[in-house]
């Protein structure tokens, strides 16, 4: 779910990718992002960058 974040996806667009509805999308994003500490989504992307699960030229 980080990685489809990372590619600049809404919650909406995440939980049809994934066959989930919105809501449980947007749960599962925010639990994400209280899991590692960061404050938005864009720092989700930062660290979806630094860890390596995201790499550019992948998306």
């Amino acid at each position: 779910m980080l990685a489809l974040v990372a590619r600049g996806l809404n919650n909406t667009e995440i939980a049809e990718a994934l066959g989930l509805s919105p809501l449980t999308a947007k749960t599962h994003v925010s639990r994400i992002m209280g899991k590692l500490g960061v404050r938005d989504r864009a720092q989700l992307v930062i660290v979806a960058y630094e860890s390596g699960m995201v790499t550019p030229g992948t998306l």
